[in-house]
């Protein structure tokens, strides 16, 4: 009997050592490796080599280019992050937090998409809890099978027999292969299991839908080279006291990753948002101070957020500075600009900062918004109606010009708003909707004047 082979991985970031170490050279995290059985390589491996057709070099103009198919799905705001549909032989990793609504939207998909067989393989929950989940849900699909398993071997045998269109795995971590004998959700189960299914993907051309679970630090729990192998990884993002759901994508070989889809969740599923502006934007009844309206892009997509501000005296020696969905290193930056080039006394005084909604935004777009909803909470004086705001700030106090800001004013306008101050140096202002109020500012002391007097 040959001797068992073993070998340590690091549970974090993958990285194989012939030995035990204390701390991971790749990723530096402590007491990491955790020693696995490997998979022995076959006497025959090299003769199996040998006889396969090799392929030859060819020149790049040589080469055929094909518009891949694609299904259409049901799901607007996953069709559009996926870039127009399922493309059939790829490979989606869909990651997400415990209980951020996963494996709702998986079986909403399941259960929408009538023209497409669909095998739903579960090895989390069992049958009564997808059955109750589906009755919540209030979908039925005859083409939607359901299968109980864990066992790699037997997944791949029930689907090559049922040959659906699209196979669902929920999740890749509790797979287990029978030719790695470490435990379900290790380094090397993972790994093993990710690369059968691309695999079996690429030679069905079935579309694999592989859940990941999402570790401590907000990362897709497995090894690094799990997010290299598929084709397009989804991030299902959100707050759990917050009914709205962002997926966005950080990866895909088939379309664009600048797209956002918004979902909200209710007793019966989640629900496609298609106008997001409208329910990011609180309509009140009276002047609130410190509440400004930022015309941002997330992607290719205009929305219009609420920004909320609050100034206020410092009750102990250093001040706070606070924010909820925006980045505080920038709400530093922006301050020092309203300290030093503008002459606003706010050293000493606790700012917070928060994106309605629940909404994590990085536009630099939303720097106009941000300063006048400080402004405006500073003075206790509350900005006109119908007013909006896009434009970034630099660090000399002056309003720089933002991308496609004919998407942004045209977003403005179909809700209804009056005006919109943007940057001077944006070019092509003129020829807009008689509609809005196009007003160019050039430095943040105009804006004041403008707005405050």
């Amino acid at each position: 009997m040959s001797k068992v082979k073993t070998a340590y991985f690091c549970q974090h970031c993958g990285t194989q050592s012939p030995k035990w170490v204390g701390k991971c050279p790749n990723c530096g995290e402590w007491n990491s490796f955790v020693e696995e059985i490997i998979q022995k390589q076959e006497s025959g491996a090299a003769g199996i080599r040998t006889t396969q057709k090799l392929s030859k070099p060819r020149p790049i103009h040589d080469l055929q280019s094909a518009q891949l198919p694609r299904y259409p799905i049901v799901d607007q705001e996953l069709n559009r992050v996926l870039g127009g549909g399922l493309v059939p032989g790829s490979l989606i990793l869909f990651g997400g937090e415990p209980g951020i609504g996963k494996s709702t939207l998986m079986l909403q998909l399941a259960l929408k998409q009538l023209n497409l067989s669909v095998l739903y393989v579960s090895g989390e929950e069992s049958e009564e809890q997808i059955r109750m989940r589906a009755e919540r849900l209030g979908l039925e699909n005859p083409r939607c099978l359901v299968l109980m398993e864990t066992s790699l071997e037997n997944i791949l045998l029930h689907a090559e027999e049922i040959k659906p269109d699209v196979l669902i795995i929920d999740s890749i971590q509790t797979l287990a292969s029978q030719n790695i004998e470490s435990s379900p959700g290790s380094v090397s189960q993972v790994r093993e299991c990710a690369s059968r299914m691309m695999k079996f993907s690429k030679e069905t051309n079935t579309v694999v839908f592989l859940i990941g679970h999402i570790t401590k630090e907000g990362t897709l729990a497995g090894p690094k080279v799990l997010e290299h192998m598929v084709d397009t990884v989804l991030q299902f993002e959100g707050d759990r006291h917050h009914i709205y759901r962002l997926m966005r994508t950080t990866k895909n070989r088939f379309g664009s990753t600048n797209e956002l889809g918004i979902y909200e969740m209710q007793g019966a599923g989640l629900r496609e948002v298609a106008n997001p502006s409208e329910i990011l934007i609180h309509s009140q009844t009276d002047d609130l101070t410190g509440a400004a309206i930022a015309a941002t892009l997330e992607g290719a997509r205009p929305l219009l957020v609420e920004i909320q501000a609050l100034v206020s005296t410092a009750v102990y020696g250093t001040p706070q500075r606070s924010t909820t969905g925006f980045d505080v290193r920038r709400l530093n930056m922006l301050l020092a600009v309203l300290e030093k080039k503008c002459g606003f006394r706010l050293a000493m005084k606790d700012v917070f900062l928060n994106i309605a909604g629940g909404m994590r935004l990085e536009d630099p777009a939303m720097d106009l918004a941000v300063i006048t909803a400080i402004l405006s909470s500073n003075a206790e004086i509350a900005i006109p109606k119908l007013t909006c705001f896009a434009g970034e700030v630099g660090l000399s106090g002056e309003i720089r010009p933002v991308t496609r800001i004919d998407s942004r004013i045209a977003e403005a306008t179909k809700l209804g708003f009056e005006e919109i101050y943007v940057s001077k140096y944006n070019k092509g202002l003129d020829g807009f909707s008689k509609k809005i109020k196009v007003i160019p500012v050039e430095k943040v002391g105009d804006l004041f004047s403008r707005i405050f007097g």
